[in-house]
């Protein structure tokens, strides 16, 4: 079972205007990221086994309220043999860190290996990927950076075609949504 904690926000004042309450939202805002975590131990967290791959999240929803760089989905994506296929709205990075192997971008395959950046492209429709190692038995992993005010500004949507060969589900969790 998940508790879920609801904070209570200031209320607006009486007859407060809509530039006073943004004002203070704004300056509330800014003093949270000025006081908000610097570091993330990555041997901290939990790798978590997803219908798209074994992954490792450093930024995410959940922890956005306690960092000084809210808006970030930060995380290590590990690639055994291949991933999920997905599409969503491309404009994001996925650095290299160890391993190599190729992903497929809307049927077109592209070799990469450790240090490279994987760029995939903004498109009508988003784009359609998968991930693969090519040395299976050897680690392969890289480092995704997804800025979410940006996604949302060009209409992400998230569609899952096909699982991770990892995955063996969660109660109550379809497998392809």
């Amino acid at each position: 079972m998940v508790e879920r904690i609801i904070e209570r926000r200031k209320e607006p004042e009486p007859g407060e205007l809509i530039y006073e309450q943004t004002y203070r939202w704004m300056y509330e805002r800014c003093h949270q990221k000025q006081g908000g975590i610097v570091i993330i131990k990555g041997r901290e967290l939990q790798w978590e086994q997803s219908r798209q791959a074994l992954l490792k999240f450093y930024l995410y929803p959940a922890v956005w309220d306690k960092v000084g760089v809210p808006g970030w989905f930060v995380f290590i994506n590990h690639i055994k043999k291949q991933s999920g296929k997905h599409v969503h709205q491309g404009g994001l990075g996925l650095f290299v860190l160890e391993g190599k192997g190729y992903t497929v971008v809307n049927g077109v395959k592209y070799d990469w290996e450790k240090d490279d950046l994987i760029l995939l492209p903004v498109m009508p429709g988003g784009c359609e990927h998968q991930h693969f190692n090519t040395d299976e038995g050897k680690p392969c992993f890289w480092l995704a950076f997804i800025f979410t005010p940006y996604f949302d500004a060009v209409g992400n949507a998230l569609e899952q075609k096909e699982v991770s060969p990892d995955w063996k589900g969660a109660p109550g969790m379809p497998h392809v949504a």
